[in-house]
């Protein structure tokens, strides 16, 4: 693994990187009058608080792209098989028919960017407690670090398996600058340690101005025990600890009446939504809207339309009829007024994702701030509804929730399913209520199973065919560990497969 010493040792350098753009509309613009240098930081509240933010920007890791159409957050869901890629990569391309390999450069932006987000979390964990300062913003301030820690880690482990397990600071004598990896059964419980410490730590039910709040928390470790429920952990306890914690957050939270709400600036990080990655104009921008419009048509004032994550025909068909979230412009769109001339509209050919559309760069500038979303109240809800289902079958509580999804839908409610139905109708509603939100790929790793849109069933994941004819390879539940990761650290082994 290629640790870069500026990455991990004590210094300016890495002073430099916590300083980068920071996560919160707040504090997005905020100014570096700290004047940190290695003699003196860390030693006020005010540096801590800088330092803390820094982590934050790290998030924008899952949303980096380029003029290919590439980006982790597409690269994720292309490998559940249900987009198609109308843009230039090659790469996205060789994910979509399982022929990619361990060079592609995505793989290794998330394994370093992550790492270097957790070598943050733990130079903050180690010297924040030290501070003199005010106890209640330390003790907070050090479960948001936990929880980001925690987070990173949770990507990690999914996508690629054994990792290394760093918890403290990297010298250059530390026996972690070339790590081994860690069993995936090693990695999961400080995973839940670090949210079970952020959950004790003092911060707000809500927080609407982009921080780490304990609605985000709860979610995160109910997803936790959820996915180490399932494969490769399949620890059947935690389905009850998962729904013990989804249920802590369902009443702290509304539903959105109108699904715009989703991807518009004047609703960012209120209502269902959790847990964003924040973006600001002028500060920290992204490429999502552009990634997700029809491949080179006149929709929106960005200078590319890129087509790099299309949904298919067959997968938008699959949702019941009447479904308010197939209706034109909710979730998906087929049609808009072309840019600069709105007497004529442009005509897709496909389905495209409106749950992606940003109107205000689209009409504005082309500079898109438009968040991304991490956590909403739905995962939560559906999350509690499956994991009670597994430890009691269909309860009145869990049919509740995912009823309620159902109504916003105009859908009908469900009802006299047995346990085996039940937990298909979660998952369905998981894929189509959570649609191209980097959740689909991790479910197919968790069950083994992949909703076959053609036939409306589920099937083994490793012998059912999706609806581009590609039947997932078992390597492909996970990623492979970066080539020139191990080229550089000898440690490390590859997975199988690649």
């Amino acid at each position: 693994m290629k640790f870069n010493l500026k990455k991990y040792k004590i210094g300016v350098s890495l002073i430099i990187l916590a300083l980068m753009v920071s996560s919160c509309k707040k504090y997005l613009v905020e100014k570096d009058n700290s004047n940190f240098v290695k003699s003196n930081y860390f030693t006020t509240g005010s540096q801590a608080q800088t330092f803390v933010n820094g982590i934050y920007s790290q998030l924008h890791l899952f949303q980096n792209g380029d003029a290919y159409g590439e980006s982790p957050f597409i690269t994720i869901e292309l490998f559940a098989g249900h987009a198609t890629s109308l843009g230039q990569s090659v790469n996205n391309s060789n994910v979509i028919n399982q022929r990619t390999d361990a060079v592609n450069p995505g793989f290794e932006d998330v394994w370093q960017n992550s790492y270097n987000a957790i070598a943050n979390a733990n130079l903050a964990i180690a010297n924040i407690p030290s501070i003199n300062m005010d106890a209640a913003l330390k003790k907070k301030l050090l479960g948001e670090v936990y929880f980001l820690r925690a987070f990173f880690y949770y990507h990690l482990v999914r996508l690629y398996g054994d990792v290394p397990l760093i918890t403290t600071p990297v010298t250059v004598d530390s026996p972690d600058l070339y790590p081994a990896r860690n069993t995936v059964a090693q990695v999961y419980p400080q995973i839940i340690t670090d949210l079970q410490t952020a959950e004790a730590s003092g911060m707000p039910e809500i927080d609407q101005t982009g921080r780490i709040s304990l609605g985000a928390v709860r979610t995160l470790l109910a997803s936790v025990y959820l996915t180490t429920a399932g494969y490769p952990m399949q620890v059947t306890a935690n389905y009850a600890l998962a729904a013990a914690e989804a249920q802590k957050v369902l009443t702290d939270y509304n539903l959105f009446t109108d699904y715009a709400f989703l991807h518009d600036n004047a609703h960012k990080n209120q209502g269902e939504l959790i847990f964003q990655g924040q973006y600001l104009v002028g500060v920290s921008t992204n490429a999502i809207p552009q990634l997700t419009v029809p491949f080179n048509l006149p929709v929106g004032a960005y200078g590319d339309h890129l087509g790099a994550m299309i949904p298919t025909n067959q997968f938008f068909n699959s949702y019941e009829t009447g479904d308010l979230r197939t209706k034109e412009r909710e979730f998906y769109f087929s049609s808009y007024p072309q840019y600069g001339d709105t007497t004529k509209t442009v005509v897709f050919g496909e389905h495209c994702l409106y749950k992606y559309f940003h109107v205000e760069s689209a009409l504005g500038n082309g500079q898109s701030d438009e968040n991304w979303t991490f956590l909403r109240l739905p995962e939560a809800m559906l999350i509690f509804a499956e994991a009670s289902n597994e430890v009691s079958g269909p309860t009145t509580d869990a049919y509740t929730q995912i009823n309620k999804i159902r109504a916003r839908a105009q859908l009908p409610a469900l009802s006299g399913l047995s346990q085996d139905q039940f937990r298909q109708a979660i998952w369905k509603e998981r894929y189509h209520e959570l649609a191209y939100e980097n959740k689909a790929y991790f479910d197919i790793q968790r069950t083994h199973m992949i909703y076959d849109v053609i036939n409306n069933k589920f099937g083994d994941a490793m012998s059912t065919p999706n609806e581009q004819g590609v039947t997932m390879k078992s390597q492909y539940l996970l990623w492979p560990i970066p080539q020139r990761e191990i080229n550089t650290n000898k440690k490390l082994t590859q997975n199988t497969g690649w």
